[in-house]
């Protein structure tokens, strides 16, 4: 089975919402600002200049991920990975994260992308490390609190 990687549509925006909020309430719990920006995908990320891309396996999408364009000019935050739970294990996750790596820095052109995280996913972290992300301090005001680590990949 070979895994094919494909940008938004519209008529993905449900399937957007539906693995992202699996994934949160299977580790933490959904936020009103993750409600927000799921619910609305156009209005926070794509007529903002950003991205989504899905992960499809024979024409079943089983992954998602983004690059969300911070309120920082020219920053983007590589967010919303979800991997649907029958899928997980199989890698999927590292290559969204490799495409998308290699979108922001090839296509993009981006200096850099940031991620906010959690140390209780230590398999997230040691992938995010793996693919050269270094820690930084997360700002007080940060977007999520369940972020408790901020990591960056300066390209």
């Amino acid at each position: 089975m070979s895994l094919e990687i494909v940008s938004f549509k519209n008529e993905y925006s449900n399937t957007f919402y539906e693995l992202n909020k699996e994934w949160l309430q299977t580790f933490f719990y959904v936020e009103p600002f993750d409600e927000e920006v799921l619910s609305n995908p156009n209005k926070y990320i794509i007529n903002k200049g950003g991205h989504i891309f899905f992960a499809k396996l024979e024409n079943e999408v089983v992954g998602t991920v983004a690059l969300m364009p911070l309120k920082t000019d020219g920053l983007f935050e590589l967010a919303k990975m979800a991997v649907s739970t029958n899928h997980r294990g199989k890698k999927i996750g590292q290559q969204l994260l490799a495409y998308c790596i290699d979108y922001a820095k090839s296509i993009m052109e981006l200096p850099k992308l940031l991620l906010y995280s959690n140390t209780k996913l230590e398999n997230a972290i040691h992938i995010y490390r793996k693919f050269g992300f270094l820690e930084i301090p997360v700002e007080p005001n940060s977007p999520y609190v369940r972020s408790n680590i901020k990591m960056e990949l300066v390209f």
